[in-house]
């Protein structure tokens, strides 16, 4: 079964210099039927001006994955990882026990725009962390694998059993994606738009996937998506 979740129906706040979606209930928006699916918990799409940002605010335990779509990302934490994430680097802070970060547009002329995700952990605590992963070289045209719950393949090893795909798909290409037994899928149109199980998706929609041997979608223009395996 596929069920889509357009983008238009998100939760939606612009706060000046924060342009925000929230497919799942955040902060102040509230839906009871979409408080999250299986161990996913949040996907915000953030639009953030020039020079703006969130200040140092603390998480625990969370896995959070920051995907950034155009311009740069500003990154510190308590931990000591810091950075600036631009298009084809992804970056993973699991919050652990507890940390502190600030995130903020790294450029003074340039929007941001990206997608920020949380997982929820299979266990609280642990040490917090912090990892840059460079994807820029082979998300086109095939799904890469960015975050697993055993680092294979060069991915983030996350506390979740859960998997997160990327790929940059040409318009008319096709691919798909099999899922074990009992396992779960999301699907997130970031750019363009596809085509699955006969739905069409735009940009911003997203796809909850269940008791499906596999998937298949095809690029109706030239797109970029995210597909979570999820248990």
């Amino acid at each position: 079964m596929i069920t889509i979740r357009k983008g238009v129906d998100r939760g939606h706040a612009n706060h000046g210099w924060l342009d925000t979606h929230h497919t799942f209930s955040f902060a102040n928006y509230y839906h009871p039927d979409h408080m999250g699916y299986r161990a996913l918990r949040v996907i915000n799409e953030d639009r953030i001006n020039p020079g703006a940002g969130f200040p140092t605010h603390p998480h625990e335990s969370m896995e959070i994955i920051t995907y950034v779509l155009e311009g740069s990302l500003a990154h510190k934490d308590s931990t000591g990882g810091g950075g600036v994430i631009a298009p084809g680097l992804v970056q993973y802070m699991s919050a652990g026990s507890g940390v502190t970060h600030s995130e903020y547009n790294a450029s003074d002329v340039d929007p941001l725009h990206l997608y920020q995700i949380w997982l929820l952990p299979k266990e609280r605590g642990g040490a917090p962390r912090y990892e840059e992963r460079k994807v820029a070289d082979t998300v086109n045209g095939a799904l890469t694998l960015i975050a697993s719950p055993d680092g294979r393949d060069g991915s983030f090893a996350i506390r979740q059993d859960a998997a997160l795909y990327a790929a940059k798909v040409k318009e008319g290409e096709t691919l798909s994606h099999a899922f074990a037994d009992g396992r779960y899928g999301w699907l997130q149109v970031a750019k363009g738009g596809v085509e699955i199980g006969g739905l069409m998706m735009q940009a911003g929609d997203g796809a909850k996937i269940a008791e499906e041997e596999s998937v298949s979608f095809r690029a109706l223009a030239d797109s970029e998506i995210l597909l979570f395996d999820l248990p």
